[in-house]
């Protein structure tokens, strides 16, 4: 037994390591680089599918059609941004593993997102926001306050953020050239993901917010997705 608590806490083989709080902090740094640099790699396939050859799509936009369809497209690209932040933070202060696991996986799913609109706007001979580093880091900040609320307003502020965001990928579904194939097929699986994440976190006990925070919430979307379309 001796040896046993010996191994334990001079890592032995019975030794559990938990993380620093240092260490996670770092972590968080390194994940944030890795979004904003546009680093960080899809796990699943572009549903767009494989990237065309040449630009012959795009002859069928006007360069009006094209320039609208970037800033739509810019705007997701912050949105995910936003979401790959807000519930990194969300689950930095979580104590229940089982909800960590739940915000964790959403990230990951987030970062899918991410690069699709990442490659897309590459396609429209476009670019990210400018104000990328702004967006996270006002994002990661509201998950941490989120986080603090404790498990069920934690994950009543994910669902929000998601019935929110279907809506908002509604109507660039309604707002994109019906030509446009590529970017459709993105947002409606980006869409389809954001209905599923909202519903795993009311299965798991998300709680309503206040309608003053429902309000902020929007207002706050209203400014980032205005200011994103341009810049």
């Amino acid at each position: 037994m001796v040896e046993q608590n010996s191994n334990m806490n001079m890592g032995g083989p019975g030794f559990l390591r938990r993380s620093s709080p240092l260490e996670n902090l770092l972590a968080e740094v390194g994940r944030a680089l890795q979004v904003l640099d546009g680093s960080a790699q899809a796990g699943r396939p572009n549903p767009a599918g494989p990237r065309p050859l040449n630009a012959a799509e795009l002859e069928n936009l006007s360069p009006a059609e094209q320039q609208h369809a970037a800033g739509l497209m810019r705007v997701n690209h912050v949105g995910e941004v936003c979401a790959q932040a807000l519930y990194r933070g969300q689950a930095l202060f979580c104590r229940d593993a089982a909800i960590r696991d739940v915000l964790h996986e959403a990230a990951a799913e987030e970062v899918d997102h991410l690069a699709w609109c990442r490659e897309r706007l590459g396609e429209l001979n476009s670019r990210p926001s400018l104000l990328n580093p702004l967006w996270y880091a006002g994002s990661f900040s509201l998950g941490v306050i989120a986080s603090r609320a404790g498990i069920p307003r934690n994950l009543g502020f994910m669902a929000e953020t998601e019935r929110q965001v279907e809506q908002h990928l509604d109507s660039h579904l309604e707002q994109l050239p019906p030509q446009d194939a590529r970017s459709r097929r993105i947002v409606e699986q980006m869409r389809d993901d954001e209905i599923e994440h909202r519903t795993t976190a009311e299965t798991h006990g998300a709680v309503p917010l206040p309608g003053p925070v429902k309000l902020a919430m929007r207002l706050m979307s209203k400014v980032m997705t205005t200011t994103a379309y341009r810049i």
